[in-house]
């Protein structure tokens, strides 16, 4: 005992000292093992949420990319249809190419000066409304299929995460749905003869100092047919070439209003205006215009003449030969190739449905 307590007395410091050093050592060891374990959870837990955010971006990927395909199969389609129908009918050349025809040999020429004269306004008339009318139309289809998409996606979404019936939830329905996609209609049955009117007025306003005997090659042509597009599009209050496309603004429906009588047709019709009022469609608008006005005189270039230069008068049943081209349906058209391939284009429809409403 004596040995012990001798030994304990000679020895304590370095026994406590190493009591403690072994306690802090467990402690310190437990403690890294608590926290390598925290570790392990957190990056599996990150993992799954990596892994979720991954299945959540190619579900919407591949909801984004069957939504471009039903626009280009569907809707467009059905649109250019009409659309091309009511060209025709509206603007009908033939007439005029009939008399002249007829009156070779009859015709004064006064009266035959002024027949190719209208010739020329009502061909490039129809060639200019169907370049416009087949690029807008497309841009603002794929607008409202992009929205009404982004909206039925989330709605889905919504109902599958909720505890309430699908009834009890504040969703798209068919009939508001179904008038929603129809209204891409109303440029061919509603507001094309007033299109027609001032397209009309740019056309002579541009070719006023133009005569028959002038000479076009394709950069010409191209430079005519942009200020044609730029006179029509200046010409009126900003953004007045929307009412063309959709039903004039509604003052009377208040969309922040909580009335019921305010149903989902009027908020998806209310925010595809804000969409085609922003400074960023009219840009991509912009881009695609001159993008098909290039594809056009491109597509005409193809026939004898205007590669090398053509008179105006030689051109017109060239323009009457390519303009149904324009309005072709969308797997041969390459005006609207052209349209899908730019990259600006893309850009704007994948921010456009991605940007999640709050």
């Amino acid at each position: 005992m004596d040995l012990f307590r001798g030994f304990w007395s000679k020895h304590r410091r370095k026994i406590l000292v190493t009591t403690a050093c072994v306690g802090s050592g467990y402690l310190i060891y437990k403690l890294y093992n608590a926290h390598t374990r925290n570790l392990a959870d957190l990056e599996r837990e990150l993992s799954n949420e990596r892994h979720n955010d991954e299945l959540i971006k190619a579900q919407m990927k591949d909801h984004f990319d069957n939504i471009q395909m039903i626009a280009d199969t569907t809707t467009l389609p059905h649109a250019l249809r009409s659309l091309s129908s009511r060209i025709v009918e509206d603007i009908d050349v033939s007439g005029v190419m009939e008399t002249l025809s007829r009156g070779k040999g009859t015709l004064v020429p006064s009266e035959k000066l002024h027949l190719w004269n209208e010739l020329k306004v009502l061909s490039f008339t129809r060639m200019v409304v169907s370049l416009w009318s087949v690029t807008m139309l497309s841009l603002y289809i794929r607008v409202q299929v992009n929205i009404l998409g982004r909206h039925l996606y989330i709605d889905t979404a919504r109902g599958l995460a909720s505890s309430h019936l699908p009834e009890e939830l504040d969703l798209i329905d068919r009939e508001d749905e179904q008038k929603f996609l129809t209204s891409a209609d109303y440029l061919a049955t509603n507001s094309m003869p007033s299109l027609i009117f001032h397209m009309k007025s740019a056309v002579k306003e541009v070719l006023k100092r133009k005569q028959l005997k002038d000479v076009l090659t394709t950069r010409t042509l191209e430079e005519t047919v942009i200020r044609i597009l730029d006179v029509f599009m200046s010409t009126g209050s900003p953004h007045h070439w929307i009412d063309y496309l959709m039903m004039a603004h509604d003052t009377t429906t208040d969309v922040s209003s909580s009335d019921a009588t305010v149903t989902k047709f009027h908020l998806l019709v209310t925010e595809t205006r804000e969409v085609l009022t922003s400074t960023e469609f009219t840009n991509v608008a912009e881009i695609a215009l001159k993008a098909c006005t290039v594809a056009l005189a491109e597509e005409m270039e193809t026939q004898p003449g205007l590669a090398t230069g053509i008179q105006l008068a030689k051109l017109l049943p060239q323009i009457e030969k390519t303009v149904p081209e324009i309005s072709a349906v969308p797997d041969n058209n390459r005006f609207l190739q052209r349209i899908r391939d730019l990259p600006e284009v893309q850009l704007f429809f994948t921010l456009l449905y991605s940007n999640m409403p709050h």
